[in-house]
């Protein structure tokens, strides 16, 4: 079965010619499926093709297995259900500039963060370009909104699915629907050094965000397995190169964990590496206030030292925000969710 969501639309074009139909055909294919139309939807498509886009094209989209909606802010958490029963999240932000969707690109994650509901449950399997793009054509269709920006921060390591990754960033933000702009996307790393080399090569003007969460090797180590294998200094060392590939400022993620990493001399010594290592590159630091998870054991950090780490931060020269916690009261945070369906199932 040929994976027809994964396709540009010219391939959609080559693809429909194959079937012995009109390149027009496989533009209309297109336009429907990235409105999230089923085959049996296309009614200006004729019957006989519907079927034998059946018979031949693989193309299923994600379905809603939970769905909750914050009553705070509006934002709206899924759980989608894939193909195979494997279950990923994502989060609809709604903000006044727009749209903002956090997709998952893994069915779990194997990094091991000992912090992150993610992965606790480890890797099951790496998602397509459809079913990323899959999250996206299912959100908006369901909110009837359009998705303005995405944020690749959801279950799942993208740079560890590098080759989906890659796909589904050309296939979001090509011709058709959503036509998401690469800057309005931004792609996460817990810091798998040569990956980010290579996106940096891709010569898509992505952000890059990458999570940091330590301001030395051993606390970062501790926190983060992968940092065994990439220390800080290789991994800012990637990201100087990033900047000077694409000129895009790279954003850090900064969770804040009591008792730590969130001492005002941690904040310091963060301070002073990033200045060194980023050699006056543009930087800005995310601060997020742990979303605590019961299995970890970790508790977050107190707004007031939150606070205090920022002011530290912007003191010696880093641009510092407090990440804003949208849908408090639904834990909009990934990974929950489908932990509670694998122990639920």
């Amino acid at each position: 079965m040929t994976d027809i969501l994964s396709m540009t639309k010219a391939e959609v074009r080559e693809y429909a010619v194959s079937l012995g139909e009109s390149a027009f055909r496989g533009d209309q294919i297109f336009g429907w499926m990235r409105r999230g139309a089923e085959f049996s939807e296309m009614k200006n498509i004729p019957a006989a093709l519907r079927e034998k886009l059946s018979e031949n094209a693989d193309y299923r989209l994600p379905h809603i297995a939970e769905k909750y909606t914050s009553k705070i802010d509006g934002t709206v958490k899924y759980l989608m259900e894939l193909t195979d029963g494997e279950c990923v999240e994502c989060v609809l932000m709604k903000y006044e500039h727009g749209n903002t969707l956090c997709v998952s690109s893994q069915a779990g994650c194997r990094m091991g963060c000992t912090f992150c509901a993610s992965t606790l449950s480890g890797r099951v399997r790496n998602l397509t370009p459809s079913e990323i793009l899959g999250q996206v054509i299912v959100a908006a269709r369901d909110s009837g909104e359009r998705v303005d920006g995405v944020v690749m921060m959801g279950i799942g390591e993208p740079l560890d699915n590098y080759e989906s990754t890659v796909r589904f960033l050309r296939l979001v933000s090509g011709e058709g629907e959503p036509g998401i702009g690469l800057r309005h996307i931004s792609v996460s790393t817990c810091g798998v050094v040569p990956r980010i080399r290579d996106l940096a090569d891709e010569g898509m003007p992505v952000t890059l965000s990458v999570s940091l969460h330590a301001y030395d090797d051993s606390v970062r180590s501790h926190l983060m397995p992968v940092n065994r294998k990439w220390g800080i200094g290789e991994l800012l060392g990637a990201c100087r190169y990033f900047f000077d590939q694409t000129g895009r400022r790279i954003s850090f993620e900064y969770t804040l964990i009591a008792g730590e990493n969130d001492s005002a001399a941690g904040a310091a010594a963060l301070a002073k590496m990033l200045r060194r290592e980023m050699a006056g590159r543009p930087v800005h630091v995310n601060l997020i206030l742990l979303n605590e998870v019961r299995e970890t054991g970790y508790t977050s950090s107190a707004r007031a030292a939150a606070k205090e780490f920022a002011a530290v931060l912007e003191q010696n020269g880093v641009n510092a925000t407090i990440r804003r916690r949208l849908g408090s009261d639904i834990d909009a945070s990934c990974g929950q969710l489908r932990l509670r369906h694998l122990e639920g199932a």
